[in-house]
């Protein structure tokens, strides 16, 4: 656990914070989400029922949880939810479609590597260095894991997000041009991230 002035950054979902973690993620990433998983009550409702609240690290204020970042390693991701999950809260007919839509979206770490998720920050936080605070526990995660790097994707359409991670030392390695979701995702590009895990790191 750390804290800087009001904010404490913890590993893991705080007992009861499944929804309002679900609403955060659906806030920040409902316009991917949405062709696979809305509209959003049902999307909210389907993401907080299937969390694995060990794969994520928040930062909480007076209590509150004001951000999230989850991350996939050992094959389980923050947000979960087998195909089995989406065809029975969604029915066949509707679900099959939704299904080869989050295919899209998977991503699958490699050996020693940890997958970050996304970071979702509650707007009413952002400019307290929250975005920041969560990058470096994620860090201190991966390097308590032994992993040697930290990856992860941001789109074309959130640059903000890109500035934050070049900063904290992730560094472009391609670039998936996919102009086939701009009109359904609202996205036309994908840049995978990485920075090294480095010595010291770990925090736990």
């Amino acid at each position: 656990m750390r804290a800087s002035k009001a904010v404490e950054i913890r590993r893991g979902l705080p007992a009861g914070a499944g929804r309002r973690a679900a609403e955060l993620y659906w806030e920040a990433f409902g316009r991917k989400l949405g062709p696979a998983l809305g509209p959003r009550e049902r999307g909210v409702a389907f993401v907080a029922a299937h969390l694995n609240h060990d794969r994520a690290v928040t930062a909480l204020a007076g209590g509150r949880l004001v951000g999230v970042a989850g991350y996939r390693h050992g094959g389980r991701a923050l947000v979960g939810g087998s195909p089995a999950d989406v065809l029975n809260a969604y029915g066949w007919l509707a679900g099959l479609p939704r299904l080869a839509l989050l295919a899209l979206l998977e991503r699958e770490e490699s050996a020693r590597e940890l997958v970050m998720d996304g970071i979702a920050v509650d707007p009413a936080s952002r400019g307290m260095g929250v975005g920041g605070l969560l990058l470096e526990e994620v860090s201190a995660v991966a390097a308590d894991l032994g992993c040697l790097r930290v990856r992860l994707d941001v789109v074309d359409t959130n640059p903000r997000a890109r500035a934050l991670y070049e900063r904290r030392g992730f560094r472009a390695t391609g670039t998936e041009r996919t102009p086939f979701l701009r009109e359904l995702m609202g996205f036309g590009a994908v840049t995978r991230m990485s920075r090294p895990v480095t010595a010291g790191e770990g925090g736990r």
